[in-house]
C-alpha cells in the first residue's frame, strides 16, 4: 500500500490559516472508482480511500508510515510570504496600480 502524506492548504473562501497547521495521512487508492449498475452510484472496492488521519508534525506522520511498513510520498508545503503593507499605503501619490 502506498500513500500520501501532505499538509493541506487554506480554501479559496477563506483568508486565514485555519485547518492548515497539521499533516495529513491518506491512502492512494490502488482501484478506481465503478458505476453501481443498479442504483447508478459510484462505488469502490478498497475501502482505504476513507481512511484519512491527521498528525500534528510531518516526522509523526513520517514514523507512523514506516512503523507500520507503509511505502508513503511526501509533498512538502510552498511557504507563503505575506509582504507587510500599511494602511497609509493605499492613499500613496507614488502608487503602482
Amino acid at each position: 500500500m502506498k500513500a500520501h502524506i501532505f499538509r493541506p492548504t487554506r480554501t479559496a473562501m477563506q483568508s486565514g490559516q485555519a485547518n492548515t497547521r497539521e499533516w495529513i495521512f491518506e491512502f492512494i487508492p490502488e482501484s478506481s472508482l465503478f458505476i453501481d449498475p443498479l442504483m447508478g452510484w459510484s462505488g469502490m472496492k478498497d475501502t482505504t480511500r476513507q481512511i484519512q488521519i491527521a498528525f500534528d508534525s510531518q516526522e509523526e506522520a513520517i514514523a507512523y508510515a514506516k512503523r507500520n511498513g507503509l511505502d508513503f510520498q511526501l509533498a512538502e508545503p510552498k511557504m507563503r510570504v505575506i509582504k507587510p503593507k500599511s494602511y497609509a499605503a493605499n492613499f500613496a501619490f507614488n502608487k503602482v496600480i
